[in-house]
């Protein structure tokens, strides 16, 4: 294998499941992806069902198949850890526990979680409302399970984790710090007033992320540029290049050697074959 196309690393996309766990895959095989994203269950509703044995073996059939080996899932948006109704908190702890064991069945390596929101209690309450939460989680699963990856957000409302230093205190307050991580995504630090467009601002947008985080804690990115305008504080995705951030922002993150071994995955909008044309374009970004 070539130097280029090693430095194009891990790189696929959030596909359906509708067809099947293990169709999600073939999809992703086809599409050229060497990484894959997926829901275990309907994003937008608290009802879950158990996967059954075949269905696993299924997936592990096609995880061989294809040789997709680093498949990541995303949370229900329902998930508000750091809510200070409590029976939101309390439905919400059992979700991510179950999205934990569901993952680990299928033997996926991370499982995405949006931090949440605080919903008018503050900040700091917040922030130690979500990580309670967490440890709550972590005290009741085994330690066979995906890596919890905190995804960086785009700062609408009262949502947490829109600054690199909100993350940073809330995996402080984590045990085991050795079971969450950082999901960075493109659209959502964008949104939320870190600039990417220009070699300039990405070192310096990098360069805060690695003081107030650090990149050994960065697992994955998700790559979208942004309807919105740079702070607009507004979670909109865009296709590669289309968007205000731009292409120029993924050609640094695409031949940044800091991340070559990192899993990236688009989340970019479902119309007609853009994700293939994503994909490729984010290939050829690579110098």
């Amino acid at each position: 294998m070539n130097k280029s196309l090693d430095k194009k690393g891990l790189l696929g996309a959030h596909l359906s499941i509708a067809k099947g766990f293990d169709k999600a895959l073939y999809e992703a095989q086809n599409l050229g992806c060497t990484t894959l994203q997926i829901f275990t269950k309907n994003a937008n509703s608290w009802r879950e069902k158990d996967i059954s044995p075949k269905k696993i073996k299924e997936f592990a059939k096609a995880k061989q198949q294809t040789g997709i080996q680093i498949v990541a899932s995303h949370t229900a948006y329902l998930i508000n850890l750091a809510s200070k109704d409590r029976g939101i908190r309390t439905k919400s702890i059992h979700a991510l526990k179950n999205e934990l064991l569901r993952s680990a069945k299928l033997e996926l390596s991370f499982v995405v979680l949006h931090p949440g929101s605080h919903n008018g209690a503050g900040e700091k309450e917040g922030i130690r409302l979500l990580a309670e939460s967490i440890n709550v989680i972590f005290d009741q699963v085994s330690e066979n399970i995906p890596l919890l990856l905190l995804e960086t957000t785009a700062g609408q409302g009262t949502s947490l984790g829109q600054q690199f230093q909100q993350l940073a205190a809330i995996m402080e307050k984590v045990t085991p710090q050795k079971n969450v991580g950082i999901c960075m995504d493109t659209s959502h630090i964008f949104a939320a007033g870190y600039d990417i467009r220009t070699q300039k601002s990405y070192n310096h947008t990098m360069d805060a992320f690695e003081s107030a985080v650090g990149f050994r804690h960065l697992h994955l990115f998700h790559l979208n540029d942004s309807k919105k305008e740079l702070g607009s504080r507004i979670d909109r995705h865009e296709h590669i290049g289309k968007g205000f951030i731009g292409s120029d922002a993924f050609k640094y993150i695409m031949n940044d050697p800091r991340f070559f071994h990192i899993p990236k995955i688009i989340e970019t909008p479902k119309e007609d074959n853009m994700d293939q044309i994503n994909l490729e374009l984010l290939k050829k970004l690579v110098d």
